[in-house]
């Protein structure tokens, strides 16, 4: 179907800003102290998200949105030897209810990991890689909390660690909000 400029499309209007979400990790720290606090942040691309810097972000995003969850390590540059830094990996994320059990209803749509595997990463090449997933169109608008579930490097290469990091969510509002217009009007 064609439209003119005064015409509003049939049907919903998708989205088509993806949102990165980016979570910044001292490994190191967090493997002397043994725990996350004070050693994580997340931050967004969305105008409108709330605590940004925290663990406390609110990511404001629309039924059907793109949603890249990205992990940083403070420590990235590659070390006199050749070799990388201890690395963090994001190996799961689960929505919970208030109380940190999980959620039995699917939020979002394919949401897995994207990028390569980092079984064949050798010493001196870096290897990133992110979930993604699309916030179900059917999604009714509300706070969504989640967990991130981090595993870490760990100073015996041939160990991981693992962390719960508490205290993100996605705040969706519906698809037309937000400025969610046809490009035409």
């Amino acid at each position: 179907m064609v439209t003119s400029a005064s015409q509003k499309p049939d049907g919903p209007t998708l989205p088509s800003t993806q949102l990165n979400i980016v979570t910044l990790i001292d490994v190191a720290g967090t493997l002397r102290d043994g725990g996350l606090s004070g050693k994580t942040g997340l931050m967004d691309n969305g105008g409108d998200s709330t605590g940004k810097g925290t663990n406390t972000l609110r990511t404001v995003c629309r039924q059907g949105q793109v949603l890249n969850w990205l992990i940083y390590c403070t420590d990235m540059e590659k070390r006199s030897d050749g070799s990388w830094p201890l690395f963090a990996r994001i190996v799961n994320i689960v929505f919970v209810l208030p109380d940190g059990t999980p959620q039995l209803r699917k939020l979002c749509n394919d949401l897995k990991i994207y990028g390569g595997p980092d079984k064949i990463r050798s010493p001196s090449t870096p290897c990133y890689y992110y979930w993604a997933g699309s916030v179900d169109l059917e999604l009714e608008p509300g706070l969504y909390p989640y967990r991130l579930v981090l595993e870490l490097d760990t100073f015996d290469r041939n160990r991981k660690t693992y962390f719960n990091l508490d205290g993100p969510a996605l705040q969706v509002v519906p698809l037309k909000a937000l400025g969610a217009t046809h490009p035409d009007t």
